[in-house]
């Protein structure tokens, strides 16, 4: 398992009945400040609650951005895959912190919020397969997860919506000066 701390601490809320006894509903103010990755696992947050209890590992699905996000928010629709190593650098592109996303082939929005990397495992180590994972906020007040083949982003300066391109090419080769 390796954790790094987020570009910059975010207050969310979290499902209560991911950190209450009881099945307590709703949700609750808390400080989300890093981040985890093991392989066969979901993105672990690690977050802080107002009385000071601090919990990790939970998954992206127990955090939203407002106290009344959409309902119903499974891990699937949050993240559509486990981590595959332990070891990731969290970047925060100022050109895309803050641009609207498409995902999922669609035209639901999120907005960027920062990235995750993997490295020195054999899917990053596969040029075919080496993804970097954006971290969203949903229109409904969601946490979104999306490898960065599954997103469209929207540069109002540059970009033109002309839908969803299908003659992307995936990069199958390493390139080398020597």
């Amino acid at each position: 398992m390796s954790t790094r701390n987020l570009p910059h601490h975010l207050y969310v809320w979290v499902d209560s009945s991911f950190i209450r006894k009881g099945g307590k509903k709703g949700f609750e103010p808390a400080v989300w400040f890093a981040l985890k990755s093991e392989p066969g696992e979901s993105w672990g947050c690690h977050i802080l609650t107002e009385e000071g209890a601090f919990f990790r590992g939970l998954p992206v699905h127990s955090l939203a951005f407002c106290e009344d996000p959409e309902p119903s928010w499974t891990l699937p629709q949050a993240s559509c895959w486990d981590c595959y190593g332990t070891e990731f650098d969290l970047i925060r592109y100022q050109y895309l912190v803050g641009l609207k996303a498409r995902y999922d082939g669609g035209d639901d929005q999120a907005i960027c919020l920062f990235t995750a990397c993997p490295t020195g495992d054999a899917f990053s180590a596969a040029v075919q397969q080496n993804k970097e994972f954006s971290f969203l906020q949903t229109t409904g007040g969601r946490l979104l997860v999306r490898p960065s083949n599954m997103l469209l982003f929207e540069e109002r300066s540059f970009t033109e919506d002309k839908g969803w391109p299908t003659d992307i090419k995936t990069s199958t080769q390493i390139w080398r000066a020597e």
